[in-house]
């Protein structure tokens, strides 16, 4: 292996999932039908095109496995996230809802951004917490559907990240504590002013939006499946977060391939592994503290409601990295020697950083049956989101 992962600390619990139908309890959540509505929404965006799927060969046999396959989302929609995609889609679904409650006409996206509905849209306002990527996302998609957007950004959030989310006319509101108490209090300041929530995270009596912003994170697993055609993946490493991605991803494949869905591994930062600690309680469980991690779109310390049943039926293996991990696979990925030069940001790299790191382990690549002929699919969720961090890590050794 051109670099050694075995050195990072990292912790794995493995579970017996087999291979089974997708369960009718989860389709009221993500379902193919939802899947392609989201997929025909999104497809119809200005700037959409398919993100690249890029074969990493020589680091498949540096690492002893058939092929490694790296979904580039840098380049999604120039936001540089994967994020476009479901937050912006939960703005658009909610806008056609109130347009069509308050005219009684159905509102198609092109109709939508091209102002039919100007005066009513300008009178709504969407509002979100976010690390970066999802706030991103909404006020995007809020200026692309001519709505008002306030983001919640809580203290350690980066000043590049704040600047990115204003430059779509987005008004930012700072808040003490971590991300977890900026989802509370955006829902306060919420209920107080009017404003709709366009959260990326459910909890008791809030999940129809989540449900629609994992919607749109169901089209770049579509998409990844078109792009490796026969070659069906065995292994997909996934970030955690409060669970939205890897839910969205999970249910997608596992509804698509039936019994030859490929076995789910979930990675967050040691620091805000709530999906970890949840596995290993069996129940929903919330990490506290300041949550503090380079991978700043994986610092939740809640995981969300209507992602954990999902993720709890189907992954099995949940894992927790050392932020040093996901330092070294974006320094290896900006270098080439994993056959490609790419950029990809803290959070971005966290499945690859969590293959490499059971990659490295015997005994993980036994109870995880990663062999010589694994294919191995992950998703490089964001690029260079802060970019002056980026640039500051990939020209460290430490």
């Amino acid at each position: 292996m051109p670099r050694d992962f075995s050195r990072f600390d990292a912790r794995l619990a493995t579970f017996d999932r087999k291979a089974a139908p997708y369960p009718e309890a989860f389709k009221d959540v993500l379902s193919l039908k939802a899947a392609d509505a989201a997929f025909k929404t999104v497809s119809t965006w200005p700037g959409y095109a398919i993100t690249p799927l890029v074969s990493l060969d020589v680091l498949a046999e540096a690492t002893g496995v058939k092929a490694i396959h790296y979904k580039q989302e840098a380049a999604r929609f120039g936001l540089n996230s994967f994020k476009a995609l479901g937050g912006a889609y939960a703005v658009f679904r909610l806008m056609a809802q109130i347009i069509a409650d308050k005219t009684g006409k159905d509102a198609c996206p092109q109709a939508v951004a091209a102002g039919e509905f100007a005066d009513l849209a300008a009178t709504i306002t969407v509002a979100c917490a976010t690390d970066g990527n999802h706030g991103r996302s909404v006020a995007w998609g809020a200026r692309l559907f001519g709505c008002k957007a306030v983001i919640f950004l809580h203290e350690t959030v980066s000043t590049a990240r704040e600047e990115a989310i204003a430059a779509f006319g987005a008004r930012i509101i700072r808040t003490p504590g971590n991300y977890d108490d900026s989802v509370r209090e955006a829902a306060r300041m919420a209920a107080v002013e009017g404003w709709n929530v366009v959260s990326d995270t459910s909890y008791p009596g809030y999940t129809d939006i989540p449900r629609n912003v994992m919607q749109g994170y169901s089209v770049m697993a579509e998409e990844a499946l078109g792009q490796l055609g026969d070659k069906r993946p065995t292994h997909v490493f996934l970030q955690g977060g409060v669970g939205g991605l890897a839910a969205a991803v999970v249910a997608h494949l596992r509804e698509r391939l039936g019994e030859d869905a490929p076995s789910f591994i979930v990675v967050e930062p040691e620091a805000a592994a709530c999906l970890l600690a949840s596995a290993e309680a069996g129940v929903p469980k919330a990490v506290t503290g300041d949550l503090d991690t380079i991978m700043a779109g994986l610092a939740c310390g809640e995981p969300s409601l209507i992602a954990w049943p999902i993720l709890a039926d189907s992954v099995c293996g949940f894992m927790a990295i050392e932020d040093a991990a996901a330092a070294e696979t974006m320094r290896l990925l900006a270098s080439g020697e994993a056959g490609a030069k790419l950029v990809g940001g803290e959070s971005g790299v966290a499945g690859l950083a969590g293959f490499l790191t059971a990659a490295s382990r015997a005994d993980w690549r036994k109870r995880l049956s990663l062999d010589d002929d694994s294919v191995i699919l992950v998703f490089g969720s964001e690029g260079d989101t802060d970019p002056d961090l980026y640039q500051k890590i990939i020209a460290s050794d430490a």
